[in-house]
Order: structure tokens, then C-alpha cells, then sequence
């Protein structure tokens, strides 16, 4: 028994809330959660807290220490501030599942055992998915049935390989796993689809750009920064994840640079930006570790809040593509502030968070003496600078007058992107309680003179090179085909090609399959005779549901058991 609320399931208690309410009650309840996550947080002690057997398997349901409370701490911020961003949200569904969404993030992070972190992973999942379907839209149904279907593929892999390493070693604990059996090469899969790894990177920029205005903010800050945190947690040092994070950097990039829908470009990137953690996890030292994590922290702000100012703009003109933008800075001028603040600050600009955080990663690399890696990110910075820093706002704020002449978004989202735009500029000059939160202690000081100058002279260039290849980078109204491709026209395709060249043997087989357990239905009613009405066959689908329903309410049951 313990005192300690879980803060995860609070919002997640929160999100089903919400569903009942309307009006004033269901904004002081959207609002009064999160904070209330986020001072439990602050508040919980270090060590275990909820401890307990399942399956006769030890699990241990709710657990802190200093990396678990720096990713449940954003998390909590981050389902605040959306939530204050989405209050204008019309939908019914969105709102709730982004709480079920974000509290089952901050339940993956305080998990101490595998077992309780399959069961957030999944939850997860579902909340996510409902998210993007919220937006009501037939683009965001289709985005989030492909979605689901990733993301279910994922969830399988991490099952797999959860069953294979418990079944090995006796033990559900979450800690550092090495690649050294299928069933661990199983679990890295699984965490590297939600991570937005190839060949499955294209999940991302299909599906968050389909949700709402206020729906791809909470997208943007919890699938992918989950899957740092476990990959922290599991497979610090893996040298894989180097490789595996360089290509992400790139790759973003590219695709970034060819986008003409403002928020693709900001998707893709989230996969370049998660590409800079995974280089840090794969180096493995204690300075890339915290850059990992402190590059994890200040994203999730800095992305939040460019989403946001994207956010406001879709809201305002119902507009989301480049060439139909511009000119917006004389009406927009606080949306166009606040999303130049999360520009500078994910290109890495001094008194910016990214500067504090992104350059640790860098610094590791050189540290260790890995001097391709670094100069890899070093051209990768530029190139963030390129489509982010600069490519983002000014198609969007100035260019060219696109004619129209939006207000500001209501007081909600504009209070929402100033929160994060002072918390982007307050980290990037009061970063010392951030790197007290790392899980290392911090040897690093980000602001020297060498530091400060080679960034300066960095973004300088990018920027130049930038308007000197303007007329290159101009946008038209080109599709930007990627590996999503194969399963959303290729796949079908496939598929109905094997139906027609099957299809008389499937009919066969399932012919012959039934005449089949005729027959053996028989011979059991005969041997049984009187309980013959026992052995009647049963729905199978029905069965499995209530075989989940049961196993739900045992879990409810433990947990509340437990708190």
C-alpha cells in the first residue's frame, strides 16, 4: 500500500472524465490534471513505489529515479500546455484520448518492469490513434487506420520479444538489455518502430499532418519521445543506434526541404530530430546520454510550440500548404514571434533551449573521438537551420502576400505558445536545473566563446545559403512520395492480386476446413451424448473479447489493489 497517486493513470482517469463533461467543468478539468501530474512528480520520491506479482512474474508497476522523472515531467508540461492549446478543441473524442495518450506515456516512464510497460506501450498506442481518427476528416480516418496498423506491428514485435526474454532469463525487470538473443533483437525492433526508424519512418509524417489543429501538437511530443526513453533505459551503447540515427538525421532532412504542407515539413522534423537522440543513446558515454535526454526535454517544448504557431494558422485560414501561404506576419504577429522563438531554438541559436542541449550530443561525439560523427551532425545543424529555422516561417509568415489577413488565434492558444516560447528562452539561459534533472552529473558548459561563435558562424551560412538557393527552394504543388507509399497504393495492389490468384484455392481450403469440423463435431456430440451441448461451437471473436475484458479487469483490479 502507498500514499503516492500514479500520476500517468491520473491523466488517464482524467481523459475518461473528460468524456462526461461540458462547458466551464470540463476546462477546469482539462487544465487542473496535468498540473496536478506535474506536481506529483516533482513531489515523488526516488526508489520503488508500487510493487507486486503478476502471472508470478515480479513486476514492479511504478518506480522513479532521475531519467524517469525528467521524460514523466515534460510529458506532464506538455499534456498541460496542450491541453490549454486544444481548449477551443470542438471535438469530443480528441481531448480525452490525448489525456489516455499522455498518461499512458508517463506510465511507460515510471514502469520498472517489461511486463507494465507493454501494457502503457499499447494503451498508448490506442490513445494516439483516436487522436489522429478525432480530427473527423476521411484523410485522418485512412491516416490513423495506417497508423494503428504500424503501430500494432510494433506492439507485436515488443510482445514477442517481451514472452522470449522473460520465458530466458525468469525476470520482467527493465534495465539494460544486450543484443545478445532474438527475443532482445525482438524488443529494440519494437521500440524503434514507435522511434519513427527506417524503413518505417514515413508512419510519422503520414499521419500527425492528418490530425487536427490542436491534435498534432500532443502527436508531436509523446510516441516518439517514449521510444528515446526506453531506448535510454534498454540499449544505452548500442553502436547500431548511431547508423540508425544518422540516416534519421538525414533523411528528415531531405524530405523537409522537398515539403510544401507546413506541417510535413515540421514532421519530418521530428524524425531528424530524433535521429540527433539516437546517435547520443548509440555513443553511449555519460555526456551523450544527457544529451540525449536534454535534447528529448527541449524538443518536446521547442516542436510543441512550432506545431502550435502551425496550429493557429490552420485554425485561423483553414490553410496548411506553403504556396498558399505568406505575408501572414502583419495580422499573426504574435503566432508569427512565437514561431520564430521555436525556429531559433531548434536550430540550436544561442539563449535558446536547443542550444543548451542539442550540443552535448555533438560534444560527445568529439570527446570520443568519433570526428565523421561529428561533422555529420555539424552538417546536419545547418541543415535543421535550413528547413526549420528558416524554411518554416518565412514561407509561412512572409514570402509573399498571400492575400489573406487572419487575426491572432483566441487568448487559449496564444497563452499556450507564450508559455512555450518563455520556456524556450528560459531554459536556453537558466539551463542549470535542467542538467541537475540529467541522469549523469553535468561536467558541460554550453556557452563558451568558441561554442557561441562556431554556432553563430554555422547558422550565418546556412542562412545565406539558404536565400542564395531561394529560387530552388521555392514550393509547388508537388506529392513527395516515400516508403509509405508501399503500403497505402502498393499494398492494396498486392493484395488484391493474391485474392484473385488464391482465391479458388482459399475457397477449397475453407470448404474442406468446414466439412472437416462437421465431422468432428459429430464424433464428439456422439461421444458425449447428454454434454454434447456442452461442446457446441462458440463465436470466436466474442470469446477473445472477453478474454481482453477479463484480463482488463484484473489489471484495474491489481492496480487499484496496489494504490
Amino acid at each position: 500500500m502507498t500514499d503516492w497517486m500514479h500520476p500517468g493513470l491520473l491523466l488517464v482517469a482524467a481523459g475518461v472524465a473528460l468524456t462526461l463533461l461540458h462547458g466551464k467543468a470540463r476546462a477546469v478539468l482539462a487544465l487542473l490534471a496535468p498540473a496536478a501530474a506535474v506536481t506529483l512528480v516533482l513531489a515523488l520520491p526516488d526508489g520503488v513505489i508500487w510493487q507486486g506479482s503478476f502471472l508470478g512474474y515480479a513486476v514492479t508497476p511504478f518506480a522513479v529515479d532521475k531519467l524517469s522523472r525528467l521524460f514523466a515531467l515534460v510529458f506532464g508540461v506538455m499534456a498541460f500546455g496542450g491541453g490549454l492549446f486544444a481548449l477551443k478543441q470542438g471535438s469530443r473524442t480528441e481531448l480525452p484520448a490525448a489525456y489516455v495518450y499522455a498518461g499512458s506515456a508517463i506510465g511507460v516512464t515510471l514502469a520498472g518492469d517489461l511486463l507494465t510497460v507493454f501494457v502503457f506501450w499499447e494503451l498508448m498506442a490506442i490513445g494516439s490513434t483516436l487522436v489522429v481518427w478525432s480530427a473527423g476528416t476521411p484523410a485522418a480516418y485512412r491516416a490513423s487506420m495506417r497508423y494503428a496498423m504500424i503501430h500494432l506491428l510494433g506492439g507485436v514485435l515488443l510482445m514477442a520479444g517481451v514472452v522470449g526474454h522473460v520465458a530466458t532469463t525468469g525476470s520482467a525487470v527493465f534495465e539494460r538489455i544486450a543484443l545478445d538473443a532474438p527475443a532482445h533483437w525482438l524488443i529494440l525492433a519494437g521500440f524503434l518502430v514507435n522511434a519513427g526508424a527506417p524503413p518505417f519512418s514515413a508512419w510519422l509524417p503520414d499521419a500527425y499532418p492528418e490530425a487536427s489543429w490542436s491534435g498534432t501538437v500532443f502527436l508531436s511530443a509523446f510516441t516518439t519521445k517514449t521510444a528515446v526513453y526506453v531506448l535510454l533505459r534498454g540499449f544505452p551503447g548500442t553502436e547500431l543506434l548511431v547508423f540508425v540515427g544518422l540516416f534519421m538525421v538525414f533523411y528528415g532532412i531531405v524530405y523537409a526541404l522537398l515539403e510544401n504542407d507546413m506541417r510535413r515539413i515540421l514532421a519530418y522534423s521530428i524524425v531528424n530530430q530524433v535521429g540527433f537522440m539516437l546517435v547520443g543513446i548509440g555513443i553511449g558515454t555519460q555526456m551523450s546520454l544527457n544529451g540525449a535526454a536534454a535534447h528529448a526535454f527541449t524538443h518536446i517544448l521547442y516542436k510543441a510550440l512550432l506545431l502550435m504557431s502551425a496550429g493557429a494558422v490552420l485554425y485561423e485560414t483553414g490553410r496548411r500548404k506553403c504556396t498558399d501561404l505568406g505575408g501572414l506576419f502583419r495580422t499573426m504577429p504574435l503566432t508569427m514571434i512565437c514561431g520564430t522563438i521555436g525556429a531559433l531554438s531548434i536550430s540550436s541559436f544561442p539563449l535558446t533551449s536547443g542550444f543548451v542541449s542539442k550540443s552535448m550530443v555533438a560534444q560527445a561525439a568529439l570527446d570520443g573521438h568519433m570526428e565523421v560523427v561529428w561533422l555529420l551532425l555539424a552538417a546536419a545543424s545547418a541543415g535543421v537551420f535550413l528547413h526549420a529555422g528558416i524554411k518554416f516561417p518565412w514561407f509561412v509568415f512572409f514570402q509573399k502576400d498571400s492575400g489573406l489577413r487572419p487575426p491572432d488565434p483566441p487568448w487559449s492558444q496564444r497563452l499556450a505558445m507564450l508559455l512555450f516560447a518563455a520556456l524556450c528562452i528560459g531554459l536556453g539561459i537558466f539551463y542549470e536545473p535542467l542538467y541537475r534533472m540529467l541522469p549523469f552529473p553535468v561536467d558541460y558548459v554550453p556557452y563558451t566563446g568558441a561554442h557561441v561563435v562556431a554556432m553563430l558562424q554555422l547558422l550565418l551560412f546556412s542562412g545565406l545559403a539558404f536565400f542564395v538557393m531561394l529560387p530552388l527552394l521555392k514550393r509547388t504543388l508537388t506529392i513527395t512520395l516515400d516508403t509509405d507509399w508501399f503500403y497505402r497504393r502498393l499494398g492494396p495492389v498486392l493484395v488484391r492480386l493474391l485474392e484473385r490468384m488464391l482465391g479458388g484455392a482459399d475457397r477449397a481450403i475453407r470448404n474442406w476446413g468446414i466439412a472437416a469440423t462437421q465431422v468432428a463435431l459429430r464424433l464428439v456430440s456422439g461421444a458425449l451424448g447428454d454434454r454434447a451441448g456442452q461442446a457446441r461451437g462458440r463465436d470466436t471473436g466474442a470469446m477473445v473479447l472477453w478474454v481482453a475484458i477479463a484480463l482488463t479487469v484484473y489489471l484495474l483490479f491489481y492496480y487499484a489493489r496496489r494504490s
